[in-house]
């Protein structure tokens, strides 16, 4: 049978309905599960006519009755947007927690447009966290080239530099997990050093030598295939070379740049350490082109497809 998956349409003036609806209109994604979509009808509609494409029979819209929202205009910030697209996240959340979603798929939203709606809100990921009941996720951005978990994410550089080896050790377990939910058995995993040349034996640095190289040999005695620190100007040249299934990156942009460089359009954000299966578009809102039939389902579409695949397993 096909998994039961949620998508959360994202902030109502963005881009999240347009590629939702564009990403559905595709056979081949429609068939991968029994979709649902948490969003408000109207604005579906809307986006239907300004693509030209109809959802499929059998798409069940949740449209939240109980939450006003009037006239939306593409491309302008609305704190009344920004708390309808944390409603519709809610919803999502619920019903995989619930047992009646197997997958949540979510589309993008502004934090400016829910800071002005008077919610407190830092991200997607800390927000279904809480909903969740868990404190300790990690972010990997995932495409059909290269995976990448993050020991930190939203930080600052300094923070991201104070290194700690159960968190590290934690990262690594969460990668594996999660990389084995998407078909590989048995992952090899390269685990990033902080500094260049991954210390050069402390000339640059100790952070390598006193806490990565630790947290891998821990890995390791837990059976996860697994090295480093490998320096992290060859790492990624080597996972994509075929060397090994997922990279541990230390901080945001050490992950970040390197993935987007590579496969901006079909990397997927996957949300680690959580009880429920939740992918997401790796792009905004995209206010400049909202309601202008110009944006791209591609990385919907790869976010659909993954969270399918997670499901299933």
């Amino acid at each position: 049978m096909n998994p039961k998956i949620v998508v959360s349409m994202g902030d109502p003036a963005g881009v999240g309905a347009e590629v939702t609806v564009k990403a559905l209109a595709d056979p081949a994604i429609a068939g991968l599960a029994s979709w649902r979509i948490a969003g408000h009808e109207s604005v579906l509609a809307a986006a239907q006519r300004i693509t030209g494409l109809k959802l499929p029979d059998g798409v069940e819209i949740l449209d939240p009755a109980n939450d006003a929202l009037t006239e939306v205009t593409p491309g302008m910030l609305s704190a009344a947007c920004g708390r309808a697209s944390v409603g519709y996240i809610r919803r999502a959340t619920e019903l995989c927690l619930s047992g009646d979603a197997d997958a949540m798929v979510t589309g993008p939203v502004n934090k400016e447009a829910v800071t002005i709606s008077g919610m407190s809100f830092t991200g997607h990921t800390e927000y279904i966290a809480e909903l969740c009941g868990v404190n300790d996720t990690r972010m990997m951005l995932a495409s059909e080239r290269l995976r990448v978990v993050h020991v930190s994410t939203h930080v600052s550089l300094r923070r991201a530099c104070d290194l700690q080896h159960e968190r590290i050790l934690r990262t690594i377990e969460l990668g594996h997990e999660a990389v084995v939910a998407m078909g590989i058995e048995h992952p090899r995993i390269a685990v990033c050093g902080l500094n260049p040349h991954a210390g050069e034996h402390g000339l640059f640095g100790n952070e390598d030598s006193e806490w990565i190289a630790p947290a891998v040999a821990a890995a390791r005695a837990k059976g996860i295939d697994c090295s480093g620190p490998v320096p992290a100007d060859t790492v990624f040249l080597k996972a994509v070379r075929g060397h090994s299934d997922l990279v541990v990156a230390m901080y945001h942009d050490q992950g970040h740049i390197p993935m987007k460089l590579l496969d901006f359009e079909h990397t997927v954000n996957v949300s680690l350490g959580l009880p429920i299966i939740r992918t997401s578009v790796d792009h905004g809102t995209a206010f400049d082109i909202a309601g202008k039939n110009e944006a791209d389902a591609t990385n919907m579409k790869a976010a659909m497809k993954l969270a399918a695949q997670m499901a299933r397993r």
